[in-house]
């Protein structure tokens, strides 16, 4: 894979650096955000360990020699497992991450442990996670660029996740779904057990709250206006969970429950529309993460009623 073909320039110095996976399906899902100001880079969100070698290549060709800071939006391996390996290779860079998270960094067997149990052989693809130095861990103001960078928790897709506002940019990692961009826009739900409802969709009102920006999704690229993609994915939220709602009440059993909710909600939301035309290695991609995603909501409506 040549480097300079997986990265895409937004605007002036932004940058999303791709980090395709080697299963069918996985080029254009995972990356990371890169922020460039002369020689120096934040970045959010590293990917996993297996592709920080393509993510070094990628740095490189943009010219980039040192990382200020890596801002992890939440320390699943997607999103941090390459941290470890990456500070190797930049020992000054400043590493800002949920306090919640930090004893997992610099600590990660419980994390990966946790990760192979959850993931299975897909941790193993994507590589295990190193420890980082706890004097690499930063808890202060976070400025780059002259712009401050503004830390916002959004719990919604796990207790430690948080998303990061940096000027006109919101980085919103998970909390606000999963995206592909297209003549109409595809987004799903990113609701892994355990699913609080209420936390979610805090987290999305709590981003509502910041204005109209340009969000900047981890899986995988960028919508122009936050407040109507995040007001579709609320009512996509509620819909899921109605659809769930209605299924379990004469499923037997979670798989039934979570077959018949796939396959009503292919049909009735219109954010899922575009899953026919994605090419089928992506279309299996999203119906297996889309199910977790509904185990999350089925779990959720178990323990609520």
């Amino acid at each position: 894979m040549v480097a300079g073909e997986m990265i895409t320039e937004f605007s002036s110095g932004l940058y999303l650096v791709g980090l395709p996976q080697k299963m069918e399906g996985f080029k254009n899902f995972i990356g990371s955000w890169v922020i460039k100001d002369r020689e120096k880079a934040l970045l959010v969100d590293v990917g996993p360990a297996n592709t920080v070698p393509l993510l070094k290549q990628s740095l490189d060709e943009l010219g980039i020699r040192k990382i200020e800071y890596v801002l992890l939006t939440h320390i699943h391996l997607d999103h941090a497992g390459g941290i470890g390996h990456l500070i190797e290779l930049y020992p000054e860079a400043k590493i800002v991450v949920h306090e919640k998270g930090i004893k997992h960094l610099i600590n990660p067997v419980k994390l990966w442990e946790a990760s192979k149990r959850v993931l299975g052989n897909l941790a193993f693809i994507y590589g295990e996670i190193k420890p980082v130095p706890r004097e690499n861990i930063y808890q202060g103001e976070v400025k780059f660029g002259g712009i401050s960078v503004k830390a916002v928790p959004t719990p919604g897709h796990a207790p430690h996740h948080q998303s990061y506002l940096i000027g006109d940019y919101l980085f919103t990692g998970d909390s606000a779904g999963i995206f592909i961009d297209g003549e109409e826009p595809y987004l799903r739900p990113s609701t892994p057990p355990k699913f609080v409802k209420e936390l979610y969709v805090q987290s999305l009102r709590r981003m509502l709250q910041l204005g109209r920006k340009k969000t900047c999704f981890a899986h995988f690229g960028m919508y122009d206006d936050s407040r109507r993609i995040i007001k579709m994915h609320m009512a996509q939220i509620e819909l899921w969970t109605e659809v769930m709602k209605d299924v379990m009440k004469t499923a037997k059993g979670m798989e039934e429950a979570i077959d018949g909710a796939w396959e009503k909600l292919l049909k009735t939301d219109e954010l899922l529309s575009p899953y026919h035309t994605l090419a089928r290695a992506v279309r299996e991609r999203e119906r297996i993460n889309a199910r977790t995603s509904l185990i999350g909501i089925y779990r959720y409506l178990q323990e609520a009623f």
